[in-house]
């Protein structure tokens, strides 16, 4: 891979001190293409929340190098960072986390309106993208007054927002029923491909993984095996 988009060299990751320390990555090395969709599967705590975490610096590893669009991570201040992942890394989890005082639109504008743009300009990009998921006729009804499927959908509007090169995703249909879970994977590579994103997609659902580029599976060990 001449020129991946996320690059990772014996990353390590644990958690805890002493006999209670958990090693959960170790020695983990993997690229992932720019514009590639890759999967990410394995068994209940084996790192796979972890990795995403990492990537999306929400953590940092205890060893091991992290490279992202061609950027050296581990010498980053907490700005750098901060900044780096604000303009480069969408995030959708398993849980929508909107904020229950805001309105679809406004959900979606808060990253905007965080990173400087101005109240217009943030609820003319969240319109857009709304209208984008199927949703702009619920722009402006609050979580509560939509569904399951339709809150995952905002979430998702929400992580385009500031227009990511790379998108994370940690069990994006894990609280789906069949039907909405079917509908948001469809969009989410709907997006993948028209916006020309990586994606990373953690998720149980072996019939979803199949229909990403590639599937990398992590065992306790920190093998991967890409299938």
């Amino acid at each position: 891979m001449s020129d991946p988009m996320v690059r990772l060299e014996g990353v390590c990751k644990g958690y805890g001190e002493g006999e209670r320390r958990v090693e959960v990555l170790r020695d983990l090395d993997m690229e992932i293409g720019r514009g590639e969709m890759v999967a990410v599967v394995g068994p209940s705590g084996v790192g796979k929340s972890t990795l995403l975490h990492l990537i999306g610096l929400l953590d940092r590893p205890d060893a091991g190098s992290i490279e992202l669009d061609g950027v050296p991570v581990a010498s980053l201040g907490p700005a750098e960072r901060a900044a780096l992942r604000n303009r480069l890394i969408g995030f959708v989890f398993q849980f929508h986390y909107l904020l229950d005082e805001l309105d679809a639109r406004d959900n979606v504008a808060l990253p905007l309106r965080i990173g400087g743009r101005s109240r217009r300009e943030a609820r003319e990009r969240a319109g857009a993208l709304l209208e984008r998921v199927g949703l702009s006729g619920r722009a402006h009804h609050y979580p509560d007054e939509l569904s399951g499927g339709e809150q995952q959908r905002v979430a998702v509007a929400r992580a385009l927002a500031m227009g990511p090169g790379i998108l994370l995703a940690d069990e994006p249909t894990g609280n789906l029923d069949r039907e909405s879970a079917e509908k948001v994977f469809s969009l989410i590579r709907e997006l993948h491909l028209k916006e020309g994103l990586t994606s990373v997609i953690v998720t149980h659902n072996e019939g979803l993984a199949s229909r990403c580029d590639r599937v990398v599976r992590l065992d306790p060990a920190s093998t991967v095996t890409h299938v």
